[in-house]
């Protein structure tokens, strides 16, 4: 079994920070985590949550992606533009895209949107100056730069979204040739699957998203929905919490979280896992233990630092990682189907869920075999 695969595949729970701004008080929650005395609070949706989880925390997955399509055009020139280099999803597929170029024969370029819509805006100028064969949106709105976008496509850059769009694949309005990512219904239904399923049913949870970014915004509005059918999971708080103030704000929003909700909070989930990568000295001054309540579920990203946590049941408990370097080289693919006029692969990564339990110690997930295949399809 590849290592990198053996580390996908659990989701615990999720702690997320959450508090003030933009919160949705929900009713009193029963704290029962994995309590199985107690009456499970939905049977129906618990079983299927629970027959949903367990085929998501399966360890083997074989590369499904394409096997066929055009030989690499050399000597291109992509730019990969970073919503910002410290969420470690967006930098891991930034890794991902210079790994698969330099095989390719390409040139990468990354540059770093710096967590704000004016950082995006300028560093799409600057790959715009850079007169590039491709320009890589990464983790941000294309709205924040209506303009660059319009003028990328005017001179017929092809355009490559990760986490761009709502949805896998091409894009209209903004034009993309692929957007590059999960399905985020899968992956937030999962989430919120794996809490119900954990927790019996009875669960007190605390969401945290990112409402700048509506690939964000939309998973999490999913994940809320998804608990909301199970009558006996209540939602304490839904907040918002941009990305680029997570470290800046989680030490003051978990204090808050602890103070209104207390042993009620008993479950987290956040939109990516960085979230915990910052409330977990917050929880640990107060005297948490890592591995006990607020379980925390990261739906998203499953970058090395996340699966650290995972694996040492340090105030994370699951994460639903991206196969971000995978991703990574997909995007290059897709970039070379552009450039030879050939469709989008339309390939969509699978869902799964790691957890110390499943993930052999490894800090990331990825298909097997993937490098080979696309070696292969690009004649390496």
């Amino acid at each position: 079994m590849h290592p990198t695969r053996k580390a996908v595949v659990t989701a615990a729970a999720l702690l997320v920070m959450a508090t003030s701004a933009g919160c949705e008080p929900g009713a009193a929650a029963t704290a029962s985590h994995r309590d199985s005395s107690a009456e499970p609070g939905c049977p129906t949706v618990l079983s299927k949550a629970k027959q949903a989880v367990k085929k998501a925390e399966a360890v083997n997955a074989p590369w499904r992606g394409p096997t066929t399509g055009p030989k690499a055009v050399h000597g291109k020139t992509v730019v990969y533009i970073a919503q910002t280099l410290t969420n470690p999803g967006v930098a891991g597929v930034a890794q991902g895209v210079q790994e698969a170029a330099k095989i390719a024969g390409w040139h990468a370029r990354t540059l770093n949107g710096q967590g704000t819509p004016d950082g995006q805006r300028a560093a799409f100028k600057q790959a715009l100056r850079l007169k590039p064969d491709g320009i890589v949106i990464s983790g941000f709105d294309p709205g924040v730069a209506p303009a660059e976008v319009k003028k990328a496509n005017s001179e017929g850059i092809p355009l490559i979204g990760w986490h761009a769009a709502p949805a896998p694949g091409p894009s209209k309005e903004p034009k993309l040739f692929s957007n590059v990512t999960s399905r985020v219904e899968d992956v937030a239904k999962i989430s919120a699957d794996w809490i119900i399923a954990r927790s019996n049913g009875r669960a007190g949870v605390v969401l945290f998203t990112d409402a700048t970014v509506p690939f964000a915004k939309h998973k999490s509005d999913l994940i809320k929905k998804e608990l909301a059918t199970c009558s006996g999971t209540k939602l304490l708080s839904y907040t918002n919490l941009p990305i680029p103030e997570v470290n800046r704000r989680s030490i003051k929003e978990v204090r808050s979280l602890m103070s209104r909700f207390g042993s009620k909070w008993t479950y987290s989930a956040a939109i990516n896992d960085l979230y915990f990568q910052h409330a977990a000295p917050a929880l640990r001054a107060a005297g948490k233990d890592g591995a006990g309540a607020p379980f925390n579920i990261g739906a998203g990203d499953g970058d090395p630092s996340a699966f650290q946590r995972v694996n040492g049941k340090e105030f994370q408990a699951a994460t639903v990682p991206e196969p971000l370097s995978e991703q990574g080289w997909q995007i290059v693919d897709e970039f070379n189907r552009a450039f030879t006029g050939a469709p989008d692969s339309g390939y969509v990564a699978p869902v799964h869920i790691a957890t110390a339990t499943n993930s052999g110690g490894a800090l990331s997930w990825d298909s097997e075999g993937y490098r080979q295949a696309y070696r292969k399809i690009w004649g390496d």
